[in-house]
């Protein structure tokens, strides 16, 4: 797709909000520009935020360089792993990454490969520089800009997830995605505590940890 294309989609998208905005008050003008919206942009997908466990600290600890350095490194590492479960990434911010798959079944495969390459470096490092991933995932309907950004309940939980509530090598599902898993490969789900917004429930998957071979 075109850069071109990508500012016209987000052009029509900030246009159609500045005409619901000057439509407030008349709810058959809104419904009808909503449901414009969603025919433009309304898609589904699994989306999945990335984030790195303690980073702060390491920042106060080794400086700005080496955190600059993690985040290369990190991304460097990641790229070919989402290449193959096909997954697109929408958007970098420091040490997050927002990505969405078309299945919900490529989006946790991927993650396990994620969390996985991740681990296998981690070996040969002190744990005060160990790159540690933490990963939620969401799936559902939701507003693709190109590949600008996305708007949803589940990308919004998903992001609640990973960012904030997956601690260290943890990977944490919605409710949504979960149900939508036709192969879960064996792996294990438990509940999660936490109530996060956008999703009535969620889940912790207990896979494999990375081993050696031997």
């Amino acid at each position: 797709m075109k850069r071109d294309d990508l500012k016209g989609s987000e052009e029509r998208m900030w246009a159609l909000m500045a005409d619901r905005a000057e439509a407030a008050g008349d709810p058959a003008r809104v419904a009808d520009i909503d449901r414009r919206v969603w025919d433009l942009f309304g898609e589904t997908w699994a989306v999945m935020f990335t984030d790195l466990s303690g980073f702060s600290r390491q920042v106060e600890a080794f400086g700005i360089l080496h955190f600059l350095q993690i985040i290369h490194e990190h991304k460097t590492l990641l790229d070919p792993v989402v290449a193959r479960h096909d997954g697109i990434l929408i958007k970098q911010e420091a040490d997050s990454l927002m990505l969405i798959f078309r299945r919900p079944q490529s989006a946790l495969a991927c993650a396990v490969e994620m969390q996985h390459t991740l681990q296998a470096i981690n070996v040969a490092r002190p744990p005060e520089t160990q790159v540690l991933l933490c990963v939620g995932i969401g799936y559902g309907p939701l507003l693709r800009i190109g590949d600008i950004d996305v708007y949803g309940n589940q990308v919004n939980a998903a992001s609640k997830l990973g960012e904030d509530t997956a601690k260290a090598n943890e990977i944490l599902i919605t409710r949504a995605a979960r149900d939508a898993l036709t192969d879960d490969s064996g792996l294990e789900f438990s509940v999660l505590e936490d109530r996060i917004p956008g999703s009535t429930e969620n889940f912790r998957v207990t896979y494999p940890m990375w081993r050696p071979k031997a």
